[in-house]
């Protein structure tokens, strides 16, 4: 249960095991690729990317029109330092040419670091034992192992390259992969103290810099047999043994986007503390650090051993990839892959951060400063697109422009606006943290709600907001969004208690904030007429919440006459044909009632539930985890678990045929919300934190810790809930719907039936 192995070879399958079996932290990334390559017939996105990294490229369009956006931030494929090619007696090893067995690829969750293993026969018929194993620390940002030891009774030779010729993948067919192929080109190869081999490459428009430094250590002295650099932008090192060999070699990437200091000598520095711990040592390292993660973040299920796998790879893929630094975030295919061209999206806040923010608070605070650095850039964003006030954040983005080219679908969904003033509040439910509301909070969510009051305006005594996408992008440019306007409710709301909190707590604070922001009373009293009169679109015969003012007044989709081979609908039909109609990409409404489940009772939750369920289609990977949890909400106890299984396998069974290019983020956190959210019915409110769990068919019990406020929890859920207080003052806590004192330990049984 802490190992995701395959004992099988199937070239079709090699471009999925490439993102299953990356390996990150959070800055770097790269992907499961075979160290000695494969034959041009077999398809391989090779990549290694550094997170927040990127170039320039020309935003296509055949009519610009004003504020659209004229450039795009996109990740560029990196020097390549993982190939490893071996020879025996001058026969070239290759499993899609030779015979092997007792093949085996291993990712260790619990020690972070992957390996590949196989016998190896000769045309010769002798049999050679070969392991490959890898690892990118997590103790040191710019640190890739890959180390390769064989036994073989002959020669053995061992080419060991670094490849500065690197293009990004790319497919002309598919509007989530990028279509530029060219983002780096080589510089310079030199030799450092004679030990390192160092290549440095540079971005053709944003003028960054990447090095990368390269380190062997070998088993046995005098087989370094020679440095082949006729081609200085591809190194190939040469070692020569007989018998055996154990090859290390260490990589170092270092750039400059926030440091011009020169990039090789400071990853020289580096290295040369790395290169005094063998490969082991470092996993020894490596263990200690996700000894600490496991402890306070692993979801134990017992009696679902594939359930139990599975949610333990969402955990250790979204920790792999999560920016440490304040100043990156997580792409949407996280470091795993070049889908949606290193982006980031609302998908971190909604989906990501609140299980981040469960347990490791260091983390869910760095990527909110991320957010909070991107202010000024929002400005100027919101200037662009006619705003006289606030900011507005890009849909998608890595340094602050907007990347988007397709604005239906992009630059108006507003709602990320209030997605990211959410999470800023959600962190301070979570940890009361004033020092985080007084440097980061109170301002994002005064600019954020200032947007509102620019784009919306009263209408027969309502706040309304026009031509705004939401979450569902199969219904664009619509009137009353009723996502985009609770959310703006909530958030118009936080930064007037903020605000006014602030006020009450600290007048040299406050004082500071008004001068900053140059805010005015009137205009906090304006953002709280505008959510105390906000529209919230309802049809009272439905008794539902309208997803938009004419959302229920177009035709339904035909789903009975639509082909499975059809779907994603996105690939198949034009923009226009889709909006024309009811039907869903993802959840909408149904997301909002996950998020702001007070602004409706529950016969409205229920009833919008079941009347959108049928509309949706799942084409995003965003789509089954929210359902889930809502059918959890609902006491739908078996759909809810069906939805589960349909998250916990998109990647690892690749149902939506995309985890090539790159692992689907957003649902590996969607999965483990649907756990804390759904089964565990977790919510956070400003009046408290509460629960609702039941345990799920097949499973004997599930258990998770929670971080709140100077305490952590630790819930276990079977035929009964236990709630321990693991350290920290005791606490009121709801649990269905009585409210309890925590002062130890809690128990009581498990209910579990449909209340609505």
């Amino acid at each position: 249960m802490w190992k995701l192995e395959k004992f099988d070879l199937r070239p079709d399958e090699l471009p999925v095991e490439e993102s299953l079996f990356s390996l990150g932290n959070g800055y770097i990334g790269i992907r499961g690729c075979f160290e000695e390559g494969y034959p041009q017939d077999i398809t391989t996105i090779r990549g290694t990317y550094i997170n927040g990294f990127y170039d320039l490229i020309p935003a296509k369009y055949t009519e610009r029109l004003s504020g659209f956006t004229e450039v795009q931030e996109k990740l560029p494929n990196l020097i390549d330092a993982q190939g490893i090619i071996i020879y025996l007696d001058d026969e070239r090893v290759s499993l899609f040419e030779g015979q092997y067995s007792d093949y085996r690829r291993t990712l260790h969750l619990d020690k972070g670091f992957s390996e590949r293993s196989f016998k190896y026969k000769t045309l010769s018929g002798k049999t050679a034992s070969i392991s490959f194993k890898r690892l990118i620390s997590f103790a040191v940002d710019e640190l890739f192992l890959n180390e390769v030891y064989i036994e073989y009774d002959g020669e053995i030779k061992v080419e060991s390259t670094i490849d500065a010729n690197v293009t990004n993948y790319i497919n002309a067919f598919d509007p989530r992969v990028g279509e530029h192929a060219k983002l780096i080109e080589w510089q310079e190869t030199k030799f450092l103290n004679e030990k390192f081999i160092a290549m440095r490459s540079r971005t053709y428009v944003t003028d960054f810099d990447i090095g990368c430094i390269v380190y062997h250590n070998c088993s046995q002295d005098g087989v370094l047999s020679d440095i082949n650099i006729e081609n200085k932008a591809f190194i190939k090192s040469i070692y020569s043994a007989k018998g055996k060999i154990q090859l290390t070699k260490y990589a170092v990437y270092t750039d400059n986007r926030f440091d011009r200091e020169y990039v090789l000598d400071r990853g020289r520095d580096i290295i040369e503390k790395c290169i005094d711990h063998t490969f082991d040592e470092h996993v020894e390292i490596q263990k200690r650090y996700l000894d600490s993660f496991w402890e306070h973040s692993d979801i134990q299920v017992s009696g679902d051993t594939t359930a139990q796998q599975s949610i333990r790879f969402s955990l250790f893929q979204l920790l792999q990839s999560t920016g440490r630094d304040g100043r990156t975030n997580i792409p949407a295919k996280g470091l795993t892959g070049e889908g949606y061209e290193g982006h980031y999206f609302w998908d971190t806040e909604i989906y990501m951060l609140p299980v981040i923010q469960l347990t490791q608070p260091d983390l869910a605070r760095q990527l909110l400063i991320y957010r909070y650095s991107l202010l000024d850039a929002a400005r100027e964003e919101a200037k662009a697109l006619g705003h006289r006030r606030g900011v507005k954040y890009p849909w998608r983005t890595i340094a602050g422009k907007e990347c988007s080219t397709f604005f239906p679908a992009g630059t108006a969904q507003y709602h990320i606006n209030a997605d990211i003033a959410y999470a800023f509040v959600q962190y301070y439910l979570q940890y009361k943290d004033m020092d985080f509301v007084y440097r980061y909070a109170a301002e994002v969510l005064i600019e954020t709600a200032r947007l509102w009051l620019d784009t919306g305006h009263f209408y027969e005594g309502w706040f309304v907001i026009h031509n705004v996408t939401g979450p569902d992008e199969y219904s664009c440019i619509v009137e009353n969004n009723f996502y985009t306007n609770a959310m703006a409710q909530y958030n118009l709301m936080w930064a007037v208690k903020l605000y006014r909190l602030i006020e009450s707590q600290d007048k040299e604070e406050f004082e500071a904030l008004n001068e900053k922001l140059s805010i005015q009373s009137k205009e906090i009293d304006e953002m709280q007429k505008a959510y105390e009169n906000m529209y919230l679109p309802f049809d009272k015969k439905l008794n539902i919440h309208k997803q938009d003012d004419a959302f229920l007044e177009k035709e339904i989709w035909d789903f009975e006459n639509t082909p499975e081979d059809k779907y994603p609908l996105l690939l198949h039909y034009h923009p226009l044909t889709i909006y024309r109609y009811q039907v869903l990409k993802q959840p909408d409404t149904v997301l909002a009632h996950m998020l702001l489940e007070d602004t409706a009772d529950e016969k409205v939750i229920k009833d919008s539930f079941d009347y959108y369920e049928k509309l949706t289609t799942h084409d995003s990977s965003l789509s089954a985890c929210v359902h889930g949890i809502m059918a959890s909400r609902c006491g739908y106890y078996d759909k809810a678990y069906e939805y589960f299984r349909e998250s916990v396998s998109l990647d690892l069974e690749d149902t939506h045929g995309n985890t090539k290019d790159g692992l689907h983020m957003a649902n590996l956190g969607g999965t483990l919300l649907s756990v804390v959210y759904g089964f565990a019915g977790y919510r956070l409110k400003e009046s408290g934190i509460s629960f609702t769990p039941w345990c799920p068919p097949g499973w004997e019990g599930y258990s998770f810790k929670v971080y709140y406020q100077s305490r952590e929890l630790k819930i276990s859920i079977s035929d009964r809930v236990t709630i321990e207080l693991m350290h920290g003052e005791k606490l009121d806590i709801k649990l269905y719907d009585k409210t309890y004192q925590l002062e130890k330990t809690l128990e009581i049984p498990v209910e579990r039936g449909n209340k609505i």
